[in-house]
């Protein structure tokens, strides 16, 4: 059975998704209050996030073979993440896979899962 990795198209697909959302992050109002949180370059996170999805969706395992076990939580909690910042990265992460062209039943497959983890990630109530 093929990995959701193969399946979206590998390595390719996966960098333009990734690209893709950050352009969106950094260019549409709706998204500001997540982009507040980011370095004012995007290039380190757009890496990071690619090497994670790779192996998060069954591909290669670039992020750990870099950095280790992702430990996104602890990564994350020096920031602050709540409802309205989990809800903008869904946001921005559903319309880049909407503008990148991924299969609907992929991306909302992809949707539920993503929403687990972002918010399992919020460390704040509101």
């Amino acid at each position: 059975m093929a990995s959701p990795f193969e399946l979206l198209g590998g390595e390719p697909v996966v960098r333009q998704l990734v690209d893709r959302f950050y352009d969106l992050m950094d260019l549409e109002p709706a998204f500001k209050v997540l982009r507040a949180l980011h370095p004012e370059t995007l290039d380190g996170s757009r890496d990071k996030l690619h090497w994670f999805l790779c192996g998060w969706l069954g591909g290669p395992q670039l992020y750990v073979e870099k950095f280790g076990h992702p430990r996104l939580r602890a990564r994350h909690l020096p920031y602050s993440i709540g409802i309205v910042e989990r809800d903008q990265w869904m946001a921005c992460m559903k319309q880049a896979m909407h503008e990148s062209h991924i299969d609907e039943a992929m991306a909302e497959r992809l949707a539920e899962s993503f929403f687990g983890t972002a918010d399992w990630m919020r460390n704040r109530g509101a």
